[in-house]
């Protein structure tokens, strides 16, 4: 299990490379790749900050109940901070299961919950200034599946 909360950028194709090579007793391995995107036309970048310590053991916390209730092989956290500029990524989660759903299933929670719960605070710097990112009631609802 990887869990990397980092300032720099990282290759979601070398990761997830790395991360199933040699995996011949998994069916499955998904991967999602969360990326900086301009949702309204002036967003210049994201500002990302988090505690240092607290956010890799909550996130590692959450990453163990994953890896049990779905019997994952193994798994992967990556999350960054700082300023971000658009198209940039921001996090990547990658599960490896005996079977796809219980990959797919475990992929969509940890993502859930690093959208909602992980401990980070996002900000958007737009052209005209810029705001507090808040969970909205989609997020809370994504949760509550599980």
């Amino acid at each position: 299990m990887k869990i990397s909360v980092q300032e720099g950028p990282f290759d979601a194709g070398a990761e997830l490379d790395a991360f199933s090579h040699g995996r011949h007793e998994v069916g499955a391995i998904v991967s999602f790749t969360g990326i900086v995107r301009d949702r309204d036309g002036g967003l210049v970048r994201m500002e990302i900050e988090h505690y240092p310590g607290m956010t890799e053991k909550a996130i590692a916390e959450i990453a163990e109940q994953a890896k049990a209730r779905w019997q994952l092989a193994d798994l992967l956290v990556i999350h960054r901070h700082g300023a971000l500029p658009l198209g940039q990524p921001i996090m990547m989660v990658a599960t490896a299961a005996a079977h796809r759903r219980a990959a797919f299933d475990a992929a969509e929670y940890l993502m859930d919950y690093l959208k909602s719960r992980a401990p980070f605070w996002k900000k958007e710097v737009t052209r005209t200034g810029e705001h507090w990112v808040e969970a909205t009631p989609e997020d809370e609802d994504a949760l509550s599946r599980w």
